[in-house]
């Protein structure tokens, strides 16, 4: 008996199946987008149904110009793997897969990957992706003759193009409104947008030709007036959320001990990015949100460096993924293994285990000032109840789980506030420990979170959005300051300037005030202790 993969089937009939394939169950993030912005009713349901033919037509130019009997299978078989993954995680957390995200998913470790492991990811995976490959790596694919391939490939390419081109004519009217008012939807045309973030990405990391490193503070240095040593603890929080921070207004009591402390709390404080990949490089370099770019960054000192052009003993431990190049050319420590960081339990690594031993790393550099970066773990999601130990838990019902969709609002947000509470905690520890050098430094903290995070409001999850169409709670994050008693500060003055607006632009040229570090580098309107210290 023949089977029916046995038979020959010719590459524009697999074509027009896999598009209509995507088309109607990969792109239900997008119809639902969609949907949510016009009527499905009427002519807005004739107006749906021209864009699902334009996503189906691009999916046809796409598949087309890969028919070469060479690599038309295995390219195909990847791209249903690929778009089988982005639908999950469209559908699952509304995440948006552009360059940023590409970006900071070829820096995420396994630890991280494995939070987001789930049984719907598998079925989706094995549905959308592995299922459709099988069939395509069964059937025999029939190719022409190469000049009667590439004139079908010419005609199919023409239809679909002239068919793009006769639905926005017949509805011009609406697709001008539709690309002005609502050029966001596009993000989520599957596998139409995160190819075009690939070919960006790809373009980006060969179009700049960077060689070398920039140097830059390179005349940095500490005032021969400056005798006393500083000590100042740099903690860059992760993915923690102004509002959720009660020093900030929020109605649950999140910051029970800072409360007691006396810190300076900067109420409008703006991130860089939406995620680690971006915030972290971007707040330590000296570019600022609007001139920084990946690339440039990586080949560019940055504050740090500047540090040690002064003298200064910089060093860098890691709770997180890594310092996400900012840590390359000083000294780092990797805190998230049981062999460097003593306080693990149930396969998390905590954050306070970065500040033991951290005192003899202080006694053993008698002289000059110290810079001490404490990256944490903080509130990565979707798992916020491992970000915890347990005696942490005091907001219960808590979600359990990395689908996050399947908890309640309040299980997410108690998990999540849960995470604030050890957060809360740490930075007391860390205060408490910079307290215990104040005979011989003036000491400080400086704790600032990369980015915010989405709970669920209008669906989204997690973070990442393109910054200028993400939501404040991606974007708005908590700053805080605390001195201690030796710190030459005017802390009156530094409290008027709390609720002023402040973005991570900032970060770099007030580092370098915490050790009135001279520089050329330094950019006084963007020192928030300008004036007060």
């Amino acid at each position: 008996m023949v089977s029916w993969f046995d038979k020959p089937v010719k590459s524009r009939n697999l074509i027009l199946a896999v598009s209509l394939f995507w088309v109607l169950f990969a792109n239900m993030s997008f119809f639902q987008h969609i949907t949510n912005a016009y009527s499905f009713s009427g002519i807005g349901m004739v107006h749906i149904a021209s864009v699902a033919v334009i996503l189906f037509a691009s999916s046809v130019l796409l598949l087309t110009l890969l028919t070469n009997r060479w690599i038309f299978k295995p390219v195909l078989i990847l791209l249903l793997m690929l778009t089988a993954a982005v639908a999950y995680f469209m559908d699952t957390y509304d995440i948006v897969v552009d360059t940023h995200m590409i970006t900071n998913t070829m820096q995420t470790n396994v630890n991280e990957s494995a939070d987001l492991l789930s049984w719907k990811m598998g079925l989706y995976l094995v549905l959308l992706g592995v299922a459709p490959s099988w069939i395509v790596y069964r059937l025999q694919i029939v190719y022409p003759p190469f000049r009667v391939q590439a004139l079908n490939d010419m005609k199919t390419v023409g239809i679909a193009l002239g068919g793009v081109i006769a639905v926005m004519l017949v509805f011009s009217q609406f697709y001008t409104s539709f690309f002005r008012e609502h050029k966001p939807l596009r993000y989520y045309a599957n596998p139409a947008y995160y190819l075009y973030s690939v070919g960006k990405y790809v373009s980006k990391a060969f179009s700049h030709n960077y060689s070398g490193l920039q140097v830059i503070g390179k005349d940095a240095k500490i005032p021969a007036s400056d005798v006393d040593r500083e000590l100042v603890i740099l903690v860059v929080g992760e993915a923690v959320r102004a509002d959720h921070f009660s020093l900030n207004g929020y109605a649950r009591e999140t910051n029970p001990l800072l409360k007691k402390e006396d810190i300076i709390n900067f109420s409008q404080f703006s991130s860089c990015g939406t995620e680690t990949a971006v915030s972290v490089p971007c707040m330590f370099s000296s570019f600022g949100r609007e001139k920084y770019e990946g690339d440039k960054a990586k080949h560019t000192e940055n504050v740090l460096d500047v540090l040690s052009h002064a003298g200064v003993h910089v060093l860098w431990r890691d709770n997180n993924s890594d310092s996400k190049g900012v840590a390359l050319r000083g000294e780092y420590q990797d805190f998230k293994t049981p062999e460097n960081n003593t306080l693990c339990d149930e396969g998390e690594c905590r954050d306070e285990g970065m500040l033991v031993g951290l005192q003899e790393y202080i006694d053993a550099h008698p002289k000059g000032d110290i810079v001490i970066v404490l990256h944490q773990m903080g509130n990565h999601g979707p798992a916020y109840y491992k970000r915890y130990p347990k005696r942490f838990e005091k907001f219960t019902p808590v979600c359990r789980s990395n689908q996050l969709e399947e908890c309640t609002p309040e299980e997410i947000t108690n998990a999540y506030d849960n995470a604030i509470l050890y957060t809360d905690y740490f930075l007391s520890k860390t205060i408490a420990f910079l307290k215990q050098n104040d005979s011989k430094f003036e000491t400080a903290m400086f704790y600032v979170s990369d980015h915010g995070e989405s709970l669920g409001e209008k669906g989204l999850y997690l973070h990442g959005f393109p910054y200028t169409i993400a939501p404040d709670a991606q974007k708005h994050v908590p700053a805080i300051m605390w001195f201690g008693k030796n710190f030459a500060i005017d802390k009156e003055a530094l409290k008027r300037k709390m609720h002023k607006p402040f973005t991570h632009d900032s970060y770099f040229h007030t580092v370098l005030n915490f050790t009135e570090i001279d520089s050329s580098i330094y950019n006084s309107e963007l020192d928030i202790l300008y004036g007060v210290h």
